[in-house]
C-alpha cells in the first residue's frame, strides 16, 4: 500500500488496475485509504475518485477482451491451469455468467457493488460481445458509484485524524493479515474442475 503514499494518485490507478486482474488486492482497502489521505490533506477527494475509477476501468478492460477474444472453453481451461494464483476458479467465472445470463447488460452496472463478482462481471460481457462502448461507460459509472462510497468513508476518517491515527496502523496489519490469509486458503483449496464450456 506504500504505492499509494508514494506515487499518489498515479498510484491509486495502478492499485485499482490491479484490484480487477488480481481480485486478492480489495478495493475495500485501497480506496478507503486514499480517502483517508484526501480527507488528511494529502490528496484531493475528487482526485482520489477519479484516479479509482480510471483504475477500475482500465483494469476491466484486459477481462473483457479476453472474454471476447479467447472464448469461454479456453478461459475455463486457464482457470483451471493458473487460476489457483490468481484465485479464480471455474465456479468464479461461472457465477458471474449467471449473473449476466439473468440480468443481462444492466449487470456490469450494478455487479460493481458487489464484491466477489465486481471484477469477473467483464468476463461474460466480453463473451457476449457485448457493445465495447456501452460496456465502458456503464463500467465508468459502476465503478466511480463504488469507489466515491469507499473513498467518502476514508475521507471522513482522515478528517478526524487525530482520533483515529493510533488505532490506524493495528487494523491495517489486521486487514493485510486477513487478505494474506485468505489467499493462502484460495491457493491451498483450489481444484481443477475441468468441466466442459456450457
Amino acid at each position: 500500500m506504500s504505492t499509494v503514499f508514494s506515487a499518489g494518485y498515479l498510484g491509486i490507478v495502478f492499485l485499482m488496475f490491479l484490484e480487477n486482474v488480481f481480485p486478492p488486492i480489495p478495493s475495500e482497502l485501497i480506496m478507503p485509504l486514499a480517502g483517508y489521505m484526501a480527507g488528511s490533506g494529502k490528496l484531493a477527494l475528487l482526485g482520489v475518485i477519479l484516479a479509482g475509477t480510471a483504475g477500475s476501468v482500465l483494469g476491466a478492460v484486459p477481462l473483457y477482451w479476453a472474454g471476447r477474444r479467447i472464448g469461454e472453453k479456453r478461459l475455463r481451461r486457464f482457470a483451471d491451469r493458473h487460476g489457483r494464483w490468481l484465485t479464480v476458479s471455474c465456479r468464479d467465472i461461472d457465477r458471474a455468467k449467471r449473473w449476466f445470463d439473468r440480468y443481462g447488460w444492466v449487470t456490469v452496472l450494478f455487479c460493481r457493488l458487489v464484491p466477489g463478482v465486481r471484477s469477473l462481471i467483464s468476463i461474460p460481457a466480453g463473451l457476449n460481445h457485448m457493445n465495447p462502448a456501452t460496456f465502458l461507460v456503464l463500467t465508468a459509472i459502476g465503478s466511480a458509484a463504488w469507489t466515491a462510497l469507499l473513498a467518502w468513508l476514508g475521507y471522513v476518517l482522515g478528517r478526524n485524524f487525530g482520533a483515529v491515527q493510533r488505532y490506524l496502523d493495528p487494523v491495517s496489519w489486521v486487514v493485510l493479515g486477513s487478505i494474506a490469509v485468505y489467499y493462502v486458503y484460495r491457493v491451498v483449496t483450489h481444484r481443477p474442475e475441468s468441466s466442459p464450456a456450457r
